[in-house]
């Protein structure tokens, strides 16, 4: 008979970010959440979060993977994957910029339960090759008897790994959030990401954005204008989220406030460095 310490053991999740290390670090110190940071492959990196952080969301694990991916893509010009599974299936979702995060999951014996088309937008997203990749995605929402649904996820890496994703040792499906922290945590390059306040938030940002590395920031009169309207969306989003309960839509919230921030702030150093 399962019980409630199985369901706990079987569950884990993986974000999988489409940008180095440094540049996903700033979108995921926003979350204020116990995450580890690695590199995964060339032009990839994986987030790794503990298993208080979903069940203190109150929602499912599907939905928390949501909120998260979408919270670390909406204010970056890279998209999010993140992988979830747990006793009762497995799935993904994927989230780029402003655009709605869809996801798809399938039972645990891996029959298919979601939107085949969840799956281009899975292609134009990443930019995947639409016949090769194309065809093996398509392979996933058709019946399998010999697959469950850790190996439907196995085969999203798969086609994932044509470009440049490879995920370190110890992080698959199947494994607990617990496993996988502790192999994410044995990793050299392994970092644990903390939230380090405004002022550091800013300084950092500030940094990054000068060396480069956050590539999107502009200066002038149309990034002032992107930068308020995103502080003032964000707070309200931020606000409004927190006080109905959501906190996946707060993150989201407190993302864009502070890209906005963080915007206006560059404007206004560089024009007086």
């Amino acid at each position: 008979m399962s019980s409630a310490n199985d369901h706990s053991r079987a569950a884990g999740v993986l974000l999988l970010c489409r940008a180095e290390p440094d540049r996903v670090r700033p979108s995921a110190q926003l979350l204020n959440e116990p995450l580890l940071l690695v590199p995964a492959g060339e032009g990839w990196s994986a987030l790794i979060p503990g298993e208080d952080s979903w069940r203190s969301e109150g929602t499912s694990l599907a939905e928390a993977t949501a909120g998260w991916a979408h919270a670390l893509a909406v204010a970056e010009s890279w998209p999010v994957v993140g992988l979830w599974w747990d006793a009762n299936g497995a799935g993904f979702v994927v989230a780029a910029g402003f655009r709605r995060t869809v996801g798809y999951h399938w039972l645990t014996d891996g029959t298919p339960a979601g939107e085949e088309s969840v799956m281009g937008a899975l292609r134009s997203r990443l930019g995947l090759d639409p016949v090769l990749d194309g065809a093996a995605l398509d392979g996933l929402t058709r019946p399998d008897s010999d697959a469950g649904a850790a190996a439907r996820v196995l085969g999203l890496i798969a086609v994932l790994s044509r470009t440049g994703l490879t995920l370190p040792p110890g992080l698959a499906p199947g494994a607990s959030a617990a496993r996988l922290r502790a192999a994410a945590g044995v990793l050299p390059a392994a970092e644990a990401v903390d939230w380090p306040g405004w002022r550091q938030a800013v300084r950092a940002g500030l940094d990054a954005a000068e060396r480069g590395t956050l590539g999107a920031w502009t200066r002038g009169p149309r990034a002032r204008a992107l930068g308020a309207a995103e502080l003032a969306g964000g707070l309200a989003l931020a606000f409004g989220a927190r006080r109905a309960g959501r906190r996946g839509w707060a993150a989201v919230g407190a993302v864009l406030a502070a890209d906005g921030a963080l915007t206006l702030a560059y404007d206004w150093w560089r024009e007086r460095t």
